[in-house]
């Protein structure tokens, strides 16, 4: 015989939902304008004015500023008075000095990562096959943010909080050059799949050199990129 649940009857509340609290104004401002440079909606060489974001977020020209002022303190952008803010262009430099420590963290963070820590294998092959699906659909923006969150899985099995952190302060730039460098070189992401498998076969195999060396192999690409060696 089926039992059944008996459910209270509730009344519907008269009283009206409580209004969603948006962020500040600045930080709206921030977000939208850090999400464009990102995505590359606002890409190198624009000149974006006060006006023109305070009406796209729908807010005064105050907090355009304090949030233009954050992000130039970030490298993202640069201010000219009653002008605007030109958002700066990725350089060669920027990425070599992205590479150099990239290197250093992530080669050292894969030698780590073998014997390979309980349940980072599982959590990169969900990744790769993110990365993958994203990849087919041509969602660049987000396949680059998978990408990184990849190699940051690594950098985090290692279990140095420090060296996360200096890690994670890269996320910005890393973000913006993979956008970058994935639609100037589109060929790129089929490459990076079949490099993430390599690392991901190193690591389960328990072989750390061979996880170095693709590691090094990998990143190190974006250095041939920063000195012009990649068309």
């Amino acid at each position: 015989m089926r039992t059944c649940c008996i459910y209270p009857v509730v009344m519907p509340s008269s009283a009206p939902p409580a209004p969603v609290k948006q962020p500040p104004a600045a930080d709206r401002v921030y977000a939208h304008v850090k999400q464009g440079v990102l995505d590359r909606r606002y890409e190198g060489g624009t000149l974006l004015t006060e006006g023109e974001l305070a009406e796209a977020v729908g807010v005064s020209r105050t907090p355009v500023r304090e949030a233009l002022l954050r992000l130039e303190v970030e490298g993202l952008i640069r201010l000219y008075p009653k002008k605007g803010a030109l958002v700066l262009p990725v350089s060669a430099q920027e990425i070599a000095d992205v590479v150099e420590t990239r290197l250093l963290v992530e080669e050292h963070a894969a030698r780590k990562a073998v014997p390979a820590p309980p349940g980072l294998i599982e959590r990169l092959e969900a990744l790769l096959e993110r990365q993958k699906a994203q990849a087919a659909a041509g969602d660049l923006a987000e396949a680059a943010v998978t990408d990184r969150c990849f190699h940051a899985e690594i950098v985090r099995s290692g279990g140095n909080e420090i060296l996360s952190r200096l890690y994670d302060q890269l996320r910005d730039r890393q973000l913006r050059m993979g956008v970058a460098i994935m639609h100037s070189h589109p060929d790129r992401i089929a490459k990076t799949l079949v490099e993430h498998e390599e690392i991901l076969r190193a690591l389960r195999s328990g072989d750390a050199e061979e996880a170095v060396a693709v590691v090094h192999r990998h990143i190190g690409w974006f250095s041939h990129l920063a000195r012009g060696e990649v068309r």
